[in-house]
């Protein structure tokens, strides 16, 4: 097969450590407030795995329902005025072939002709043409890989099947994923791998760094686990093993790759040393960036079944409006106005580059604290 290098949106800004448009900050600083740049869709809640960890595990299916018309979905698209990036996300994106043909190549082309970014969350286990279908649209594929073998894939992957899957199924699952990953990442794709910290990974980090780095991604991206729906009976990780394997991590790594990290339950307001020493070694490192939270600061998740919109594709937080009854931007302006649930954790603060808590970081670790009466100490 010939080998395809590709050049992803000629002429528009690159994605760097010095510029990430998912981070709510920028948008912050460029408009003085939070606005709506970013748009989230759930083009399927079919998945051919089904992890210990996935945040929308009770939402999957084996069977769906009809989406809502493309048309109407592009057309809530073209009305957000400031709009930078969308995600696409499930399940497993590419899980059917109809989905890539008929639903994604047509929502990355758009994004390429408008001048925006593109990202997908997909697990790559599926066959290569299907994501090399991509290459000349996508800016980048995010994959999730918490793994330093095929049986860590294979007990991790299918811990919620709720039947048998043979090691040896897995263990081929696992190998076309590597594959696909090093074959996508020569042809020219952006590849971010994703890694989380929790009871299982936490003092695995540096060998799964050294994996993702010899499979040639572009990005690691490294979050803290928090347990939510599908996932809420996992272990909850100290924060004190959630600095050490951060450090453990940053001793480790490849100063030459990107390390992206995001959702971290550390701020500067929060006057522990420890904290204040992992994020000032946070700022120093070369090539490693911190992220804030996207959602509900500058994205929303559009369900393109329903119409309805989230604040996150995480099914605990109700639906706060719908594409069929309202404009995005006007949605958004309602969250960030009127509702609750934002109050609780909407602030920011300039000088420490961050944007508060997530909502799950608040209410596993800072249930009684009030952010906004806080001030940061200096980085």
């Amino acid at each position: 097969m010939r080998k395809q290098t590709i050049t992803i949106n000629e002429g528009i800004r690159p994605i760097s450590p010095s510029y990430d448009p998912w981070d709510p900050i920028l948008s912050l600083r460029e408009f003085g407030r939070h606005a709506l740049t970013s748009v989230e869709l759930t083009v399927t809640n079919l998945c051919n795995m089904r992890c210990e960890h996935c945040a929308v595990g009770d939402s999957l299916v084996l069977k769906e329902p009809e989406q809502l018309p493309l048309p109407l979905i592009l057309k809530a698209l073209d009305e957000v005025e400031h709009l930078q990036t969308i995600s696409i996300t499930g399940g497993e994106p590419t899980f059917r072939r109809q989905t890539v043909e008929e639903k994604i190549i047509p929502l990355l082309k758009y994004a390429k002709e408008r001048g925006i970014r593109s990202q997908i969350n997909s697990n790559l286990t599926l066959d290569y043409e299907r994501y090399e279908k991509l290459l000349p649209y996508l800016d980048v594929m995010h994959i999730s890989f918490n793994y330093t073998s095929e049986r860590d894939f294979h007990e991790i992957g299918f811990a919620r099947s709720g039947h048998p899957v043979k090691p040896e199924v897995a263990y081929k699952m696992y190998e076309t994923m590597i594959e696909n990953t090093r074959k996508l990442s020569e042809a020219g794709m952006f590849v971010s791998a994703e890694s989380m910290i929790n009871y299982r990974t936490h003092r695995k980090l540096p060998e799964i760094h050294r994996m993702i780095v010899e499979m040639g991604c572009k990005r690691h991206e490294v979050h803290p686990m928090y347990a939510a729906d599908f996932a809420e009976g996992l272990p909850v990780l100290a924060l004190s093993d959630m600095r050490a394997a951060i450090h453990s991590l940053l001793d480790a790594r490849d100063p030459d790759v990107w390390m992206l990290f995001g959702t971290l339950p550390f701020f500067a307001c929060n006057g522990n040393e420890e904290d204040l020493q992992l994020l000032r070694r946070l700022r120093k490192e070369p090539n490693v960036t911190v992220r804030n939270d996207p959602d509900g600061r500058n994205r929303v998740n559009v369900n393109m079944f329903t119409g309805d919109v989230f604040v996150t594709d995480f099914a605990a937080i109700p639906a706060f409006g719908n594409v069929r009854e309202g404009k995005l931007d006007e949605i958004f302006s309602r969250w960030l106005t009127e509702h609750p649930l934002n109050q609780k954790v909407n602030c920011h603060c300039d000088a420490a580059g961050c944007c508060g808590p997530n909502l799950l970081v608040a209410d596993m670790y800072y249930q009684d604290t009030d952010f906004k009466s806080r001030k940061a100490a200096a980085l």
